[in-house]
């Protein structure tokens, strides 16, 4: 059992491990998308998910429209309804991302099956492995850190009513549809169950399909930044094959041993060795980018969709008042702050392969070696990015661009309500 858990820490960072955790979690989900895993999904996870859902739909998105736009009309009370409305519309994320999984679920399969095998066809060699596996460890913190703050804040959020003196609930405003009175029994203990099966689908939904694309993008980034050491030592790693092999057989009519002293011949054994290395490195890179355009694809819409329901629940969470919704903030703050940076990362390690393809020392190689490293240099210079539905790529800049969107629209909102 306790193997079975270490499996989940950051020592195991190699991308099958990694992917066999978040594709383990996400099959509590009924997703599969491990083709490794031939055991069919239990029953219990299908009718875990049916519970949460069902429970999310009502409190999240028929008890909220039915509080905010009947309720609260009709009481004229904003402040509930801000409160409110920003848990309904950032509770949405996870499901949204959800649709989007099952949608493109055989896509996104074949994505997985796609970085196992680039994994497993990757470069060989101790310093390469090592590079990897030193910015996987990377990732895997970084999945890590985002779980435990996603689903430790819906742990927070609900043993905060539990710990209060008397009945309380996750939001004790908040009035559910059919159960008024709500601190009477039975309605209460119904709403807090209800409430409390609507936190876990808002919490474990996004935590673990960011997780996984945390890891895939992760594997891509840790890919091109050992690429770039690769390039970097090329010429030295050339020069030295050639210093453990510098006899080589020549097969001629004679079938005699040639020996390569000469300078034409060192060339001719150091750009073979240097041609090779670079057709395995432009591989490994082309199969990153097809897999990178893969997974914009599934994931473009499903992140444009996050950023919008984000930025409202945020501005509705600010009108609510930050002292009503200060836990609501890091959850939303850490989701588009996550995504921007996973983004970045990647676009960060891009640069970097960049820069390695024209520090190789290419002009000690040969003509054919030479022009290789320039189609290289000109593919690299197309940066992988992952957007929000192809309208504002993921970086920091848009992370800060957001942040003022939000605060804007807030300051606006605020001065003609006051």
């Amino acid at each position: 059992m306790w193997e079975k858990l270490r499996k989940f820490g950051p020592e195991s960072c190699d991308l099958p491990t990694m992917l066999s955790n978040v594709c383990f979690l996400l099959r509590a989900l009924t997703l599969n998308l491990d083709s490794r895993i031939k055991d069919r999904i239990p029953i219990n996870c299908y009718v875990f998910t049916i519970i949460i859902s069902s429970c999310y739909f009502y409190v999240y998105l028929v008890s909220m429209c039915w509080f905010v736009f009947c309720k609260c009309r009709e009481t004229g009370d904003l402040i509930p309804a801000m409160i409110v409305f920003s848990l309904g519309v950032s509770s949405e994320i996870g499901p949204c991302k959800l649709f989007y999984m099952f949608l493109y679920e055989k896509i996104t399969k074949t994505i997985v099956d796609g970085y196992l095998v680039c994994d497993a066809l990757t470069l060989k060699g101790e310093r390469f492995t090592k590079n990897l596996l030193k910015t996987l460890k990377d990732v895997k913190k970084r999945a890590l850190i985002f779980w435990v703050v996603i689903i430790g804040n819906g742990v927070i959020y609900f043993v905060k009513p539990i710990l209060l003196p008397g009945r309380h609930l996750m939001e004790d405003q908040f009035i559910l549809l059919g159960l008024e009175p709500t601190f009477e029994s039975p309605n209460y203990e119904i709403g807090f169950v209800l409430m409390s099966c609507g936190v876990i689908c808002t919490v474990y939904l996004p935590a673990n399909i960011t997780a996984f694309l945390i890891v895939l993008t992760g594997y891509t980034e840790a890919t091109m930044l050992a690429l770039g050491e690769e390039l970097i030592n090329l010429w030295a790693d050339a020069q030295r094959f050639y210093r453990n092999n510098h006899v080589e057989i020549d097969i001629t009519d004679e079938n005699a041993l040639v020996n390569l002293t000469d300078d034409a011949e060192k060339n001719r054994i150091m750009n073979r060795y240097i041609k090779q290395r670079l057709e395995e490195i432009i591989k490994i890179h082309t199969r990153n980018i097809n897999l990178i355009t893969q997974i914009e694809k599934v994931f473009r819409g499903a992140i444009a969709v996050e950023f919008l329901l984000l930025i409202t629940g945020l501005i509705a969470e600010l009108l609510g008042g930050l002292e009503n919704t200060y836990i609501e903030m890091p959850f939303a703050l850490m989701q588009v702050g996550m995504d921007c940076l996973t983004g970045q990362r990647m676009m960060d390690a891009c640069v970097k392969f960049e820069e390695s393809v024209y520090d190789c020392k290419w002009e000690n190689f040969n003509v054919s070696n030479m022009k290789t490293v320039l189609l290289m240099l000109q593919n690299s210079q197309k940066t992988m990015v992952l957007s929000a539905g192809g309208m504002a790529t993921l970086s920091f800049s848009c992370f800060m661009t957001v942040i003022r969107s939000i605060y804007s629209a807030y300051t606006t909102l605020r001065s003609t309500m006051d």
